[in-house]
């Protein structure tokens, strides 16, 4: 369903703070003027159903709609939010209809989406929204804007760069447990009036002391390295940016040069990385073979890090002792996706980073980043810019702007 607000807006000019090579220049401002006098803003959400009806606090459904409406009603601006967001199409993949999301995207200026219910922005959907000149994640991670064909169409892509991170790691510690401790088929056999000690036994271990590692100790990576560290694991960490000597012996935590050095010697892999051109299935065949035999998996990043069919097999094989996270490709996944099919694995949706206290940081920063957008001021802080390709800029977090919208075959 379809939710709209109409109103008028006075219109724009942006300001982003510019990153180069040259120190002096670091914070220099560029302005542009936007012809249009009014601006479209199109938002795609998830359902909130009875839940997102009853609490206002669910700020990420569209019922809430991040708590943008009056703000924006009362500047007058066009505010569509809608959650059609997946084109129908035949059994030969022709499209029989176009959703509400894509319809609306033609003719919008920004465009709000999230990670836990993409909206996906595809070098399809760009080529027929000349208009659009910035695209807002509300969450972190914006693999599903088509960043090449955003960069080239000149459109700034910002998202709420460390909203979620506490949320995420507490989830990706919350998995470990419950794959190395083989809680869910214990909780399993409670709902199910069973109770059979050995068959839960069989497949359950301490962490302590087993050999744990992340690839990538970024915001998230290093947060869920500094809560295993009390359990007294042996920590391990790959990243393209090494940690400082402090921070190292600090967590006690070993740094490998690559990730498939690193893996043979994990009995626990947590992937913590960006999804980009560089680590699209990252985990394919040959990286999970790499794998010590019964080692563990969470995966909170992104699905397309993993190859899904590769990864459904290492399991059913037992060669992967478990598999958890909340990521998946596409989103939400088919009924057909062969992990919710597979044995021992502790999977959720994509909720890992909507708690209601990440809910409450993203919303606020998307407001942020629109209200600077519309009073013609820099976005601040500049960590929330992904590309900006009129001032040249590209975070560090995404050194690979290769489309991530579309399933790659392999």
């Amino acid at each position: 369903q379809l939710l709209r607000a109409v109103i008028m807006l006075s219109s724009l000019r942006r300001g982003l703070t510019r990153t180069t090579s040259n120190p002096s220049v670091l914070n220099s401002v560029s302005i542009r003027t936007f012809a249009k006098e009014s601006q479209k803003i199109v938002c795609t959400l998830y359902p909130g159903g009875e839940a997102g009806r009853r609490n206002s606090n669910i700020l990420g459904c569209a019922e809430n709609a991040l708590g943008l409406k009056k703000y924006l009603e009362d500047l007058g601006h066009t505010f569509v939010v809608t959650t059609d967001k997946e084109n129908e199409v035949d059994k030969d993949g022709n499209v029989i209809r176009v959703c509400e999301f894509e319809q609306e995207l033609q003719d919008a200026n920004v465009v709000i989406s999230q990670p836990f219910y993409p909206g996906y922005i595809t070098p399809e959907r760009i080529s027929k929204s000349p208009n659009l000149k910035l695209a807002i994640t509300a969450g972190v991670g914006s693999d599903h804007v088509s960043l090449k064909e955003a960069w080239d169409a000149g459109i700034t892509v910002a998202e709420v760069t460390g909203s979620n991170v506490v949320s995420v790691a507490e989830h990706v510690v919350m998995q470990i447990l419950s794959l190395v401790r083989n809680y869910i088929p214990a909780h399993k056999q409670v709902i199910e009036g069973e109770w059979d000690i050995a068959a839960i036994a069989d497949r359950a271990w301490d962490l302590e002391g087993k050999q744990v590692g992340t690839v990538a100790a970024g915001r998230i990576g290093y947060r869920v390295l500094q809560r295993l560290k009390a359990f007294d694991c042996g920590l391990h960490y790959y990243d393209i940016q090494r940690l400082t000597t402090e921070q190292e012996q600090s967590l006690g935590v070993t740094f490998h040069d690559t990730v498939e050095a690193m893996v043979p010697e994990l009995d626990v892999i947590t992937i913590n990385c960006p999804l980009h051109g560089g680590t699209e299935y990252l985990f394919d065949r040959k990286m999970l073979e790499r794998c010590k035999p019964g080692a563990f998996i969470v995966n909170t990043a992104r699905g397309k890090i993993v190859d899904e069919n590769a990864l459904a097999d290492a399991v059913d094989s037992g060669h992967i002792g478990g598999y958890a996270g909340d990521v998946w490709f596409p989103q939400p996944a088919p009924r057909t996706h062969p992990w919710r099919l597979m044995p021992r694995h502790g999977m959720t949706p994509h909720v890992s980073g909507t708690t209601l206290d990440a809910q409450a940081r993203y919303a606020a920063g998307v407001k942020s980043i629109l209200d600077a957008f519309l009073n013609e001021q820099p976005i601040q802080p500049q960590e929330y810019v992904i590309i900006d390709p009129t001032n040249n800029y590209q975070s560090p977090a995404y050194p690979d702007l290769r489309g991530m919208t579309q399933r790659k075959e392999l």
